[in-house]
């Protein structure tokens, strides 16, 4: 059983990716079919560059068909996918080659962007290298020359998927069949970034030049009142990584870019922090007091402002002393800085909101 207590993040497991489970239940469905002998447990070699073992917890046979599943271990990763079952089911097929597609709980593309095209499976092009490679290997150790048709399917899949972003980016019906290395690393930067940039490039083909970007699930809420009229896929949540998304967003073209949050992490915006995950960067209460300063606030108001324990209690305290325009400022300098770091040509707008959605003020420059 595993404690509660923090865990050191060097000494986080490592699991599997979607793509390997559906690899390794392809494997064990095909070598069951061609030998008759149901293969609880087969290992496969990960683009990552390291062998991996998997053991099926089901495996059904009929005469030219075999099913067999394997449960997803995504490590100490809290990833929406940890656990669930990925199936493969494996039969002949008259057609030659390796015939690859999805079924129940696996996604549809119904959008432009991704890296496959609209009515495919959601099933990644290195997942699906590794199946075909695998099925490949297989048939060639037997020699077989036989086609083959897998399908990829993940029972709870559609239930699973409404836990992540897939709808929003066009993947109707069940998760995505993904991973390029093969393992999930835990609390993936690099998982994070290939998600917004999948994202932006979903709202580019979809002819978005307005986006929205968000530090979470509760600002993006308060942004989609703010800007009814955009599409849902020009609302992108980059959690922590504001420079990132901005380059990002700079590079794709996008004309007009809206930030949406809170106190906390926009006044390290302010002050140039592009990275504002608490552990990153302290909020500099004496910048905060420097702004308070520039819209009228003077002696013991000041001093409280560099003694405060947080920003949102900063917000507080202008609020309730009548310096709306404190707000407004704070906005402008998050737009000057995201400016800076964009590189410019961009319109970069600001929106602050308090934790409870009370809007609190914005700013705009280009």
């Amino acid at each position: 059983m595993k404690g509660k207590e923090k865990k050191d993040k060097k000494n986080l497991r490592q699991g599997y990716t979607t793509g390997s489970n559906a690899t390794a239940a392809t494997k064990a469905a095909l070598t069951t079919l061609i030998t008759g002998e149901k293969q609880e447990e087969v290992t496969i070699y990960l683009p990552v560059g390291k062998f991996a073992t998997f053991q099926m917890d089901n495996i059904e046979m009929t005469t030219d068909t075999v099913k067999a599943g394997t449960v997803k271990d995504a490590g100490d990763d809290p990833d929406a996918t940890h656990g669930a079952l990925i199936e493969s089911t494996v039969s002949w097929c008259e057609k030659p080659g390796i015939t690859l597609d999805g079924g129940i709980g696996v996604g549809r593309i119904t959008k432009e962007g991704l890296p496959l095209p609209v009515g495919d499976a959601a099933i990644n092009p290195v997942p699906q290298r590794m199946i075909r490679g695998v099925v490949e290997e297989i048939l060639e150790e037997y020699k077989i020359t036989t086609g083959v048709k897998v399908v990829i399917s993940v029972p709870d899949g559609e239930k699973i998927a409404e836990k992540t972003l897939n709808g929003r980016l066009g993947i109707i019906g069940g998760i995505s069949i993904l991973g390029t290395r093969g393992i999930v690393m835990p609390f993936s930067t690099a998982a994070y970034k290939a998600s917004i940039v999948q994202a932006i490039n979903v709202a580019k083909a979809s002819n978005c030049d307005h986006l929205v970007i968000t530090t979470g699930g509760r600002s993006e809420q308060y942004g989609i009142k703010q800007y009814p009229s955009l599409p849902e896929e020009a609302f992108i949540e980059m959690g922590d990584f504001v420079g990132f998304t901005l380059k990002q967003c700079k590079r794709q073209g996008i004309k007009k870019i809206s930030m949406v949050g809170m106190m906390g992490k926009f006044s390290k915006v302010a002050q140039g922090v592009m990275m504002v995950h608490s552990k990153s960067a302290p909020v500099d209460f004496d910048f905060i007091a420097k702004v308070a300063e520039e819209v009228g606030a003077k002696g013991e108001l000041l001093n409280e402002v560099r003694q405060a324990n947080t920003a949102s209690q900063v917000g507080n305290m202008m609020a309730e002393h009548g310096y709306p325009q404190f707000f407004e400022k704070l906005c402008e300098y998050c737009c000057s800085s995201s400016l800076k770091e964009a590189g410019g040509g961009v319109e970069v707008e600001t929106s602050l909101y308090t934790l409870k959605g009370e809007f609190l003020g914005k700013a705009m420059k280009s």
